[in-house]
């Protein structure tokens, strides 16, 4: 017996494991759940390859990964996790952050699997962004299923539940019709017919349905000639909400969840599967990534952070934690909130080992790590390394490793590797967004006894045994002396002579971490430099 099973598992309150409780609730509660005939629970993610991965598809993956976690801690029941790629969708724009865009605006209509690579690494669009999606779900290791929409209409899985769906025509109408334009209403069906003259995913009338023959009637829009085909086979694709609605039904889908613009999908699905009398999954309904303007970040702009921007600044579990923080809340999602989300991280793993049994299973890094927490511990923020890396003005890891030992001389990059990384991403982000809007002010008549003091408190009043505390302290007190009215423009005269920014971290733990002398030293220089 686990951990988890010896503790009173309704008291868990971080929302994976509110989430797993609604799967639970939904096959009989904890006390009767029953294991699905399938003999499994099945997690979905859903992934639209008409644009590169990007950074919110990995949030939909990692999210539901912690919640299939928290579900197998509370009860013994195989899951599965399937991630799909809707790759049979025809391709309606082409991406503005591709090559050969003039060769794929040829192919506008057409299937994403059907249409050649811009990338020419493989037999088509489709083929080469699922490979995109795989790769970095694999360098994550997720363990996950990879499920490709042309692959299961052209084998025939899901013909049984298509068929289904055209037996239920009617009754889908009468769900669909009621949401849509007046324009669109005169057009609409459930089913989208592959053109046997261009290839095309057609968007058309379907002039008769023919439920006992398992076909559909249309007009070819090229030549105008009647067409009978075969709903079955790869013949045609569903629209977008009855296609999610059949999906469910043909995978025994339990729980997906999804961004807030798909709300209406999800009812209208749900509607769908109730009508033809099958269960819909647990859905989770997640607020949207922005971009540092506001705006929701679409894989076809190609606007936000992808994956790999990331990771050259931050760990996969920060990248995680971001993921992990309220999923019900939109969040701009640009690049200054990796270094905070980075010392979130390093302060929830100090704190991990503090907290009662309880409140680690709830605790980011049990969810993050999938209940098994690595070794890692810094009292040196992310924060603090940019600015070291700052004022030594380098980008040699020797360099910040000196200064880092002389505040902790146990921790090596052998010993704390993970530490050894934090470096790498702070030299990544000094050298990327720091150096570049460096802009020193110098010392001069009006603010040189401001040094002079801060300087003579370092010499006289403070050694190597003073608390990063002691030397904050004694800071506030040089601010104050000198009649700041807010001692955030003491801090931030400090920060724009010593380090050439605005911001910067707390001063009594940065010069605990490069030293009394050091800092004294750099003072010098900067009074000296006025007088010259």
């Amino acid at each position: 017996m686990n951990k988890i099973d010896l503790l009173n598992k309704s008291n868990l309150k971080s929302w994976p494991f509110k989430e797993a409780q609604q799967i639970l609730k939904k096959n009989g509660g904890l006390s009767n759940f029953k294991t699905p005939e399938k003999g499994h629970i099945v997690f979905e993610t859903g992934y639209g390859p008409s644009g590169l991965p990007h950074i919110g598809t990995f949030g939909e993956v990692v999210r539901t990964t912690m919640v299939r976690n928290a579900f197998v801690s509370l009860i013994e029941c195989p899951t599965k996790l399937i991630t799909f790629s809707d790759d049979m969708d025809g391709l309606r724009k082409v991406p503005e952050n591709v090559p050969n865009k003039e060769m794929l605006s040829k192919y506008i209509g057409k299937p994403l699997t059907s249409i050649p690579d811009p990338f020419e690494k493989y037999e088509s669009f489709g083929h080469h962004n699922n490979a995109k999606l795989r790769s970095f779900l694999d360098e994550f290791n997720f363990e996950y299923d990879f499920i490709s929409s042309t692959e299961r209409y052209k084998s025939g899985f899901f013909d049984n539940t298509i068929i289904e769906i055209l037996q239920n025509y009617e009754k889908i109408l009468e769900i669909m019709l009621p949401t849509l334009r007046k324009e669109r209403k005169n057009t609409y069906s459930p089913f989208l017919p592959l053109s046997e003259e261009t290839g095309n995913v057609l968007q058309v009338q379907v002039d008769e349905y023919r439920p006992k023959n398992n076909s559909i009637i249309y007009t070819e829009p090229t030549n105008q000639k009647k067409v009978e085909v075969l709903v079955t086979g790869g013949n045609c694709k569903l629209q977008w909400k009855v296609d999610w609605a059949m999906r469910w039904m043909a995978l025994g889908v339990d729980y997906e969840m999804c961004g807030k613009d798909l709300t209406e999908s999800v009812d209208l699905a749900s509607k769908i599967c109730k009508s033809i009398g099958k269960k819909s999954p647990v859905n989770l309904i997640y607020e949207m990534f922005l971009d540092e303007k506001g705006e929701k970040i679409s894989k076809s702009v190609g606007n936000g952070i992808s994956v790999d921007e990331w990771l050259r600044y931050g760990s996969p579990e920060s990248l995680s934690l971001f993921m992990f923080q309220k999923p019900k809340s939109a969040k701009k999602l640009f690049f200054d909130v990796i270094p905070k989300t980075v010392d979130e991280y390093i302060s929830h793993y100090n704190s991990y080992d503090k907290l009662d049994d309880i409140k680690k299973i709830d605790s980011p890094i049990w969810h993050i790590h999938l209940g098994k927490p690595k070794k890692f511990k810094s009292d040196i923020t992310f924060n603090s390394l940019t600015n070291l890396v700052s004022i030594c003005n380098t980008d040699d890891k020797k360099i910040i490793w000196s200064f880092v030992n002389q505040y902790d001389s146990t921790i090596s990059p052998e010993n704390n590797p993970e530490f050894d990384k934090l470096i790498n991403y702070a030299i990544n982000y000094y050298n990327d967004f720091v150096l570049p809007n460096k802009k020193y002010l110098n010392i001069d008549s009006t603010n040189k006894s401001v040094f002079e003091e801060m300087r003579d408190v370092l010499k006289l009043k403070i050694n190597e045994n003073n608390s990063a505390e002691d030397i904050q302290t004694l800071l506030y007190e040089v601010g104050k002396n000198h009649h700041f009215e807010n001692l955030k423009d003491f801090f931030k005269l400090v920060y724009q002579v010593l380090l050439g920014q605005e911001q910067g971290p707390r001063l009594g733990s940065f010069i605990k971490l490069y030293g009394i002398n050091q800092t004294i030293k750099i003072i010098e220089q900067r009074i000296d430099f006025h007088k010259s």
